[in-house]
């Protein structure tokens, strides 16, 4: 007589498992997903009432790795030129960020934040770090190292399968 979890095209124990982790582990990510979104749109708006949340993005990102090409940015954050190339001709009109020549080669721009800019993103990061304090301030410090390992993890996986890292906090 056959066990039931040996027959053909039954699941394992182990798979029904791995799929109802996986299938939470995929709702609880989306759940963040859509709460991140909210949030990077509130900062957004703090910065600027016009700006778009991917803009902020590129702020965070220009303002940890300092003078940038517009090729290397948008390659940072795994979208296309033209797309980072308009956000970044909004926030130049909106003084946060200016480009000038690249001092290894004058035909190229660098994209920096201006003081404005640096001014602004220190006020919303600070905004931001507190939001983070409010929601997450009463979980034991070894639940967050937990959670800040298992996120680092997650990311590393990502970047092992293609997908660009990014060094934005």
């Amino acid at each position: 007589m056959s066990n039931p979890a040996e027959a053909p095209g039954a699941a394992a124990p182990f798979e029904d498992t791995l799929d109802t982790a996986l299938t939470n582990v995929e709702h609880q990510i989306s759940i963040f997903w859509r709460r991140a979104r909210s949030v990077s749109q509130q900062l957004s708006r703090e910065v600027h009432p016009d700006m778009e949340p991917a803009a902020y993005g590129l702020l965070t990102v220009i303002r940890k790795s300092g003078p940038i090409r517009l090729t290397e940015l948008a390659s940072c954050i795994g979208v296309g030129k033209p797309s980072v190339s308009r956000q970044i001709a909004f926030l130049e009109s909106i003084g946060l960020v200016l480009k000038e020549a690249d001092p290894l080669d004058g035909r190229a721009q660098t994209i920096r934040l201006t003081a404005e800019g640096e001014e602004k993103m220190h006020q919303v990061q600070d905004a931001r770090r507190q939001v983070f304090r409010e929601r997450l301030g009463e979980w034991p410090v070894e639940d967050l190292e937990a959670l800040a390992t298992y996120m680092a993890k997650l990311n590393a996986t990502y970047e092992r399968d293609g997908f660009p890292r990014d060094g934005a906090s």
